[in-house]
């Protein structure tokens, strides 16, 4: 459970670090408070929660279980753990 919120966490930080490496590479200062004003990061926080949420839409559409498949729940068999799966 903790790739999946670190996966999302990196996906919704990644604009920021981008516009951080940007005003490195045009030697800008980027602890240079008129560099990160408010509209600025208004936008960075637009586009990180639009990749998120295309992540998001990603992941529903391409993962998971092929459509019409059936769950069959973990179980013991024979006093051995057999986890759960889908065919």
């Amino acid at each position: 459970m903790i790739r999946p919120l670190l996966i999302e966490l990196a996906l919704f930080l990644a604009p920021f670090a981008l516009y951080a490496i940007f005003l490195a590479l045009t030697r800008s200062s980027a602890f240079d408070p008129e560099s990160w004003s408010w509209r600025v990061i208004g936008w960075l926080t637009m586009a990180a929660l639009l990749t998120v949420i295309l992540s998001f839409v990603v992941i529903a559409q391409f993962g998971g279980a092929p459509p019409g498949s059936t769950y069959i729940p973990a179980h013991v068999k024979d006093g051995k753990f057999v986890p759960g799966r889908s065919e």
